[in-house]
This record gives structure tokens, C-alpha cells and sequence, in this order.
């Protein structure tokens, strides 16, 4: 019997339990992944659905008619020639804070007293579940 062979056999043992370890290691992790996606799943339907019915109140005419004043560089389907308010563009890095952009909405006047944007929230242009919505769709320019 050779003398290394306990201590080869011991580091085969050590490999091993190491490899086991990271083994169960990544199983976990993808489960927990797995979890995770499949929870996040709903929340992306239910986020498409949102901004779908933040974009319609957004065009119409009785409600946000966003349109009259802004153009939307990233909705091919937005078409006007509005150039009274920025474009919409880049929004949640420009108001990368919900709050922010919907204290805009609210009452703009807050932070420019001589906007020409009227005062959606305030004058119950629309309710603050519409201004919600609205907010997940300008989320998607």
C-alpha cells in the first residue's frame, strides 16, 4: 500500500462533497429563479394590459388627448403634428420617480405655474386610477 493513497483518497472525497455542494447550489438557484419568473409572469400581462389602457386614455380626445400637445417618437401609431408640449420620450428616465410624473399630471401648475397643461387630477379630468394607467403607458416611451 502506498502512503499517499489515504490522503489521494481524501481529496477525491473533498472534490467530490465540493461538487455536490455546488451541484444542489445550482438546482436551488434555478428553482428559486424559475419561482420567481413564474411569478413575474402575470405582472408583465397585467403591465401590457395597464399601459394598453393608459395609451387609449392617453389619445382620447375626452380624457388625457395627450395628442393635441405632445408627440410620442415612440409610438408609431401616435400621429399628430403637436408640437405645444415636449415630446414624450425617455419617461421614466426623465421621471424615473412615479410620484414625480404623477404630480405632473395631477396639477402641473405645481411646478410651472404658467404651463398651459391643464390640471388633470386636480380638476377631475381624470381619476387617479386613469393617471395610473396613463403613467404605465408613457412608462413604455
Amino acid at each position: 500500500m502506498n502512503l499517499q493513497e489515504p490522503a489521494r483518497s481524501r481529496s477525491l472525497l473533498a472534490v467530490n462533497r465540493g461538487r455536490r455542494t455546488l451541484s444542489f447550489r445550482l438546482v436551488v438557484a434555478l428553482l428559486v429563479s424559475g419561482v420567481f419568473v413564474h411569478l413575474m409572469l402575470p405582472a408583465r400581462a397585467d403591465d401590457a394590459r395597464n399601459a394598453a389602457a393608459g395609451r387609449q386614455l392617453a389619445f382620447e380626445i375626452a380624457k388625457g388627448n395627450c395628442l393635441a400637445c405632445h408627440q410620442f417618437p415612440g409610438d408609431p401609431g401616435a400621429n399628430t403634428l403637436a408640437n405645444i408640449g415636449p415630446p414624450l420620450l425617455a419617461i421614466r428616465s426623465r421621471f424615473p420617480e412615479r410620484t414625480l410624473l404623477r404630480s405632473r399630471l395631477w396639477d402641473p401648475m405645481q411646478t410651472n405655474p404658467n404651463t398651459v397643461m391643464p390640471p388633470f387630477g386636480k380638476h377631475q379630468i381624470l381619476s387617479r386610477d386613469e393617471i395610473e394607467l396613463i403613467i404605465d403607458y408613457l412608462y413604455t416611451q
